[in-house]
């Protein structure tokens, strides 16, 4: 039986991008003839982002619009589209498509019954940055990486490119376990995914930088960076509480 993909693009304030994207996303699915369904889970909007996802393809069955009550996060959201997704395989994309939704047949490639998650990577030899992120992004991307592993020991070379891979019943553990609302929710999954001993392929991917990224570099870094401490004693607590997978 033909697996079925779900794609869930987490969307804030991203009425001029999103149409595109969606497009693309279908235009992807008829080409690779894969069993797909997308789900936009719209983190609040105060732009036409939902009026814009309802006018791509009104009468497609295959996309879906949910909408958050109000703004809660990028990690609430992804958290909302795989809690809701009823594929085998679960992708979450970011919705400015720095990697090319194509990329996830290289994903799949990776994902076996002993490794249920493949990750994009833009930290590998073979990642094909083509536009990338500007110097002082990166150098904090890096020191991020750092404290991350560091602290969490999370061995993964980009833990926050936006384009990830799931089984289902890894995910639905995952995220139905999540607790971080922010941009940080991908280090929690990952550490959470290591502690239950599930095996992670990271696969270099193509990446264009987006200059209209809506991460502060500042602002949500220095966010990010307590985050990581606050997952760390969470997670241990569930440890402790056996609530962990």
């Amino acid at each position: 039986m033909e697996s079925k993909l779900s794609i869930i693009v987490p969307a804030y304030n991203e009425a001029a991008r999103i149409g595109a994207t969606l497009v693309r996303m279908l235009q992807f699915a008829d080409e690779s003839k894969l069993n797909v369904e997308i789900i936009v889970v719209d983190d609040g909007s105060s732009d036409d982002t939902c009026e814009v996802v309802r006018s791509v393809a009104p009468d497609d069955q295959r996309l879906t619009l949910l909408k958050q009550p109000k703004n809660m996060g990028k990690g609430a959201a992804v958290k909302a589209g795989m809690l809701q997704a009823s594929g085998d395989l679960l992708l979450f994309s970011d919705a400015d498509l720095s990697t090319p939704i194509e990329d996830v047949l290289l994903l799949i490639e990776h994902l076996s019954d002993s490794c249920p998650i493949a990750i994009g990577s833009r930290g590998l030899k073979a990642s094909n940055l083509e536009v990338r992120q500007p110097f002082y992004r990166e150098m904090m991307g890096r020191t991020f990486n750092r404290i991350v592993r560091m602290v969490l020991g999370v061995k993964i070379r980009d833990t926050q490119c936006g384009f990830k891979l799931f089984r289902r019943t890894e995910a639905k553990a995952l995220f139905g376990a999540q607790k971080t609302q922010g941009f940080a929710f991908d280090v929690e999954i990952l550490f959470r995914a290591r502690l239950a001993k599930y095996d992670v392929a990271e696969v270099p991917v193509t990446w264009r930088n987006d200059e209209r990224s809506t991460v502060h570099p500042i602002r949500d870094a220095a966010r990010m960076f307590g985050e990581v401490l606050t997952i760390r004693n969470m997670v241990k607590k569930d440890q402790k509480a056996g609530l962990l997978l």
